[in-house]
């Protein structure tokens, strides 16, 4: 409602079974471009070398190169071309096997959870409020946010440096399991509990749940791209194992 440009970019292959959120990082050079780079690069590697669905090493150890081979094109043509200097992008990041998530982030993008109609934030943003919470300065992200420290500066981004860390994690899939994936243009809109409420609300049907999350943030000011995917689990196939 705000910007006259949208720096995120999202990809959903189903038939991969991935989904990629980006988000350029406000104020630098050409973030629509380092996002849109990051989620075709990343989403090429994964299509090119389809992980394995009954083992989920393979992908997390695939999800840390994409990122930094996306983030080593970032920072060459950022280099080679004066106009992308100082452009960068987060990323969160998702791939389906069997009965599990192999998930992904760089930044302050963000991946939750809703199972058993309670919403839990699977990843820890890479930002300084974050930062000074865990080690210890301030016991709460409000808290900090009353000292005055505010949300938006990174401490890790694609872009920034010669090569970058995702931070990667399995976890298990349950029937009936929603996940969200978003960049901070909806979290710094809606509080936790309104995101739950409306996820829950929805009963599983995405296109409502989006559209509704999408809006709120918009009505509450929309001072960001927003952008949302979900990822609903139906049924989970268990791993084979050898007797």
């Amino acid at each position: 409602m705000v910007r006259s440009s949208n720096e995120d970019a999202v990809a959903v292959h189903p038939d991969s079974r991935l989904i990629i959120v980006a988000d350029g990082v406000g104020g630098a050079s050409a973030g629509e471009v380092a996002s849109r780079m990051a989620v075709d690069m990343i989403g090429e590697r994964f299509i090119r070398r389809l992980p394995p669905c009954d083992e989920p090493r393979p992908a997390q150890l695939l999800t840390e190169t994409a990122v930094d081979e996306a983030n080593g094109a970032i920072i060459k043509l950022a280099t080679e071309q004066t106009q992308y200097a100082g452009m960068g992008t987060t990323i969160v990041m998702g791939y389906v096997g069997d009965d599990w998530l192999v998930y992904g982030h760089v930044g302050d993008s963000r991946l939750y959870r809703l199972r058993g109609g309670q919403l839990e934030q699977l990843t820890k943003d890479h930002s300084f409020i974050q930062e000074v919470v865990d080690q210890g300065f301030f016991p709460s992200l409000a808290e900090a946010r009353e000292y005055g420290i505010t949300d938006n500066v990174l401490t890790r981004a694609l872009g920034s440096t010669a090569h970058i860390k995702a931070t990667t994690a399995i976890t298990q899939l349950i029937a009936g399991d929603l996940y969200l994936f978003c960049t901070d243009g909806l979290t710094g809109m809606l509080p936790h509990t309104e995101i739950q409420n409306v996820l829950a609300a929805a009963h599983g049907q995405l296109d409502t749940a989006v559209e509704t999350l999408v809006t709120l943030a918009c009505k509450r000011g929309g001072i960001d791209n927003i952008t949302v995917a979900l990822l609903r689990v139906n049924a989970v196939q268990p791993s084979s194992t050898e007797p």
